[in-house]
């Protein structure tokens, strides 16, 4: 079955010109689609044509499908072992897998340990509580609550990451705790969107941007001035007329952000988040929104929950003792603090 790529357009024709001489004339295109990861997905690069750019753009679209399949917690798929599959057999049996959720759970473990836990997948249980709430606050807004403590707490207890037991020689995985479920959310954007970029420029696309649901990466360069791909930061704030807090220079670069103003719903007043933190097992109050800059996708999806879940003083000296990425913090009063390198980002 053909997949389907609900919009390409032309946007810009540009001519490129060599001394006196015309060269070949390129155009910016643009993708759009719906319904994979449950966001929005847009493509932009320069191409040579029409047809050249709908090759690439339905490459991205069959490599992200695939991911979005394997990595679904709620749905079953034909002939594919997915999330959903491995949380479906908790404590009864291993799950053959393929190899891209294996390497999805190693990295996850890997984040596991550098967060020191602020960032775990072995949570589904927890986070399927506030879910449920969550969801059922945003379409009965009259009687929307919180979950009760005790409800969390006692999910809380099938959270232990070392019962995500992976067996890289048989290729399988298992949930000894049969109360145990994995949520991926944290991480499988960002690191879907690597590894499709990656595939992508492993068959000779070398400039691009592609982002999913906010998480963008940007490969090589813009247009035939080569310049940087300009790429702005949400203003938590939706009813600020300044839709954006900085606009980016990015350039073989990543841009994660999270933040309380996406997914929440509203009890008493008082706005809920889906970005849950694992100690107090509520939505982290420390931010409205933080963003982190950096090559991989994958750890810039991860860091920005990390981060969003620790103090200032500490996400700030996580980031700083992490080779070439950057982070911006936006507190609740509006304050805004940037790492070291960051304000070198920033288009001027």
């Amino acid at each position: 079955m053909t997949k389907k790529i609900i919009t390409i357009s032309l946007i810009l024709t540009i001519l490129i010109t060599t001394s006196s001489c015309s060269a070949k004339e390129q155009k910016k295109y643009s993708a759009q689609f719906l319904e994979l990861f449950n966001t929005i997905t847009e493509i932009v690069a320069y191409s040579d044509s029409k047809e050249e750019f709908s090759t690439f753009a339905q490459l991205i679209y069959d490599n992200l499908e695939e991911y979005h399949k394997l990595y679904d917690k709620y749905n079953d798929y034909d002939n594919i072992n997915n999330i959903k599959t491995i949380n479906d057999n908790a404590g009864i049996k291993p799950v053959k897998v393929d190899q891209r959720i294996i390497d999805l759970l190693l990295f996850c473990k890997n984040q596991y340990q550098l967060s020191e836990g602020k960032v775990n997948i072995a949570m589904g249980s927890v986070l399927e509580i506030w879910h449920e709430y969550r969801e059922d606050g945003i379409n009965n807004p009259e009687s929307a609550s919180l979950p009760p403590m005790e409800q969390l707490e006692a999910a809380n207890l099938h959270t232990n990451i070392d019962n995500l037991i992976i067996d890289e020689v048989s290729s399988t995985v298992y949930l000894s705790d049969a109360n145990m479920k994995l949520d991926v959310g944290a991480v499988a954007k960002g690191y879907a969107t690597e590894q499709v970029s990656q595939i992508a420029k492993d068959k000779g696309y070398k400039n691009f941007l592609l982002s999913v649901g906010g998480n963008v990466r940007s490969m090589g360069t813009k247009g035939p001035k080569k310049e940087p791909w300009s790429v702005g930061i949400q203003n938590p704030d939706k009813h600020s007329e300044k839709k954006s807090l900085y606009t980016l220079n990015l350039k073989n670069l990543s841009l994660v952000s999270s933040g309380n103003y996406e997914r929440y719903y509203t009890v008493n007043g008082k706005i809920y988040h889906h970005i849950i933190d694992p100690v107090t097992l509520m939505p982290s109050e420390y931010f409205t929104a933080l963003s982190i800059v950096c090559e991989d996708s994958g750890l810039a999806d991860a860091l920005s929950t990390t981060i969003y879940n620790m103090p200032f003083e500490e996400g700030s000296a996580l980031i700083e003792s992490l080779e070439d990425v950057e982070a911006l913090w936006v507190f609740p009063d509006g304050e805004m603090r940037y790492s070291e390198h960051f304000e070198e980002l920033i288009k001027q």
